[in-house]
């Protein structure tokens, strides 16, 4: 059922990714080095008792009165200075897991602390309205000959935890979801491996004076029903600027779905939020290979922000890996969904046999009820590695969350691949660029983006395309629209000339004569 630190894909490179950005940003943005001692840390949380759904909400209201007090990281020095090879040595004994021997659709493994995972997580079983501390026990693990010794026997808690459920096999107990780190987690679905993160909460993300990154403290898990696929997750997220309630609803498939219901109870006024955050990996595509010398045509867990508007509009935006860190916003009200999507699903575009990009999953996120005015968000930094996450996207609420209210939202999780919510004749299936060899400005570039119709569309009936491409400076030229004879679809170029600027906004639609339209093409051309 895989090793201690993942899914049994993951190698070296995705686990030092995920564990950099995960935890070792938030040393960053706390400047804050974890002290060391061998006093194991006071259970406050999830202690034996009564447990309803409102409990979780209760500690998080009486928490935010509260000043914010950080969890106490410290830890035996053994596991404080352990090193990725030590921590990889130790390893989960699959015979412990939770639930293992009473035959249910799920299973529990336990995360050790250790490594860059040094806050204490803490976990409670729940069953018939009474809530079990689960304490941490070294006989859970096995401790190979890198691992240093003595082992502590204290409760010292646990750095996270993962949920194993048949997903591609009924007799085999495959990893569906993993929380760890911060308040990072991470799904995918069936025949998929782990790519993108999702986060509870994101806090003034790429603001000049650091992140803010809240972390969760404790998870309350349900014991599954035998013959259902869902099993519930509770959790308690805590920051200096806020802390907040969470209830996850898993249910394994392609897509895996988690349903979310949050509530938010600020110390102080949120003025740069984001909801239902995704994070991942974009390094580069056809779209932007400028500067790569690497014998693989695409490197990116994603490649594109979709977005469908609350008045059903559907936009495609694709990733970059920009120059220098670029924020943009989309304005919306009541969004029916956005979302991180690894659309290109050929290995032959990709051609690395160990990470598999072709099979990482896409995050659509739909909310749930009215989310107001905002923005859907997305944030690109500047990476020369495909070890770093950079980019960031996520719903911005235009009007503040102030200190001292309850906040409450809730949404779907989609792991899996392009959402089926369509919306228009045909989607954006392939975007391409290089410099434009028509003898004109050395700066000109061309694009080349290819269309796919959704199934069901008769093409025939829609007529003829018409091709609008639109920039906000510079000049576009030469636009054409053709037929796709390898794919079916269609095929849209035209060429930008830049000019002197240095940044142009660009979208591009095609109209049909008896059709909707296709989905919006939007992109941010940077010198």
């Amino acid at each position: 059922m895989g090793e201690n630190i993942g899914n049994p894909v993951l190698g070296r490179r995705e686990f030092l990714t995920k564990a950099v950005e995960m935890v070792g940003l938030v040393a960053l943005a706390t400047g804050v080095a974890p002290a060391v001692a061998s006093a194991a840390p006071q259970q406050h949380f999830a202690l034996n008792g009564a447990f309803t759904r409102s409990t979780v909400a209760e500690i998080a209201r009486a928490l935010a009165k509260k000043p914010y007090e950080a969890p106490d990281s410290s830890m035996p020095k053994v596991l404080n200075d352990l090193s990725y090879d030590q921590y990889r040595d130790i390893r989960f004994k699959p015979e412990a897991s939770v639930w293992a021997d009473k035959g249910l659709p799920y299973q529990m493994q336990l995360f050790h602390r250790g490594f860059y995972f040094k806050d204490p997580v803490e976990i409670a079983i729940v069953e018939n309205g009474t809530a079990t501390h689960l304490a941490y026990d070294p006989a859970m693990f096995s401790y190979g000959p890198l691992v240093p010794q003595p082992i502590p026997t204290e409760d010292i808690g646990f750095s996270g935890f993962r949920l194993h459920a048949p997903i591609n096999r009924p007799e085999y107990f495959d990893e569906v979801v993993v929380f760890q780190g911060a308040s990072y987690f991470r799904s995918l679905g069936k025949g998929q491996i782990y790519g993108l993160s999702a986060r509870g909460l994101a806090l003034k993300t790429a603001d000049p004076e650091g992140e803010e990154f809240p972390i969760f403290r404790a998870f309350w898990v349900e014991t599954p029903v035998a013959g259902t696929d869902t099993c519930v997750i509770y959790a308690l997220l805590d920051s200096p600027s806020v802390s907040g309630a969470y209830r996850f609803s898993v249910r394994p498939g392609y897509p895996t779905l988690i349903d979310v219901e949050a509530q938010l109870f600020p110390r102080v006024d949120l003025t740069k939020v984001g909801l239902a955050p995704g994070t991942s990996m974009f390094f580069f595509s056809a779209n932007g290979r400028a500067d790569v010398d690497d014998f693989r045509p695409e490197v990116h867990d994603s490649d594109g922000l979709l977005m469908v508007t609350g008045h059903g509009g559907r936009l495609w935006r694709p990733l970059a890996n920009p120059k220098e860190l670029q924020i943009s916003a989309f304005q919306d009200r009541s969004p029916r969904g956005f979302g991180l999507v690894q659309r290109d699903r050929a290995f032959a575009n990709y051609q690395d046999l160990e990470a598999g990009y072709e099979r990482r999953p896409s995050l659509w996120i739909e909310p749930v009820g009215d989310w107001g005015a905002g923005a859907v968000t997305l944030v690109e930094i500047p990476t020369s590695s495909e070890v770093h996450d950079n980019i960031v996207a996520y719903w911005a609420p235009q009007d503040k969350i102030p200190a001292n209210s309850e906040f409450s939202f809730a949404y779907r999780m989609g792991w899996g691949g392009d959402p089926s919510l369509a919306a228009g004749s045909a989607y954006v299936s392939a975007t391409r660029s290089g410099r434009a060899n028509n003898g004109g400005s050395s700066a000109a570039r061309l694009f080349v983006i290819d269309y796919l119709f959704f199934d069901g569309v008769d093409k025939a009936r829609l007529g003829t395309a018409k091709p609008t491409v639109q920039s906000s400076k510079g000049t576009i030229g030469n636009v054409v629209v053709i037929e796709n004879g390898e794919t079916g679809g269609l095929r849209l170029s035209f060429e930008l000339d830049p000019q002197s600027e240095s940044l142009i906004e660009i979208n591009a639609v095609l109209a049909f004569d008896n059709g909707p339209t296709a989905e919006t093409w939007v992109y941010r051309w940077t010198a």
